[in-house]
């Protein structure tokens, strides 16, 4: 499933995103999505999400 799709994100998901802070380094965050934040079809870095955790950032991984 491509992670560029918002129709193959949805609420409760477990997901690995790359939050603003570790976009250089890349290192991954996990968790539950909470919230779909990107209004667009797609997005070629990635769809944005809140986690349950309150953390941001651009799905990467589909977990």
């Amino acid at each position: 499933m491509p992670n560029t799709k918002r129709t193959n994100i949805r609420s409760g998901l477990y997901v690995a995103i790359v939050l603003k802070a570790d976009q250089r380094t890349g290192k991954l965050t996990q968790g539950f999505v909470q919230d779909i934040l990107t209004s667009k079809r797609d997005h070629p870095r990635g769809i944005k999400v809140r986690l349950d955790t309150g953390e941001v950032g651009r799905v990467q991984h589909i977990l």
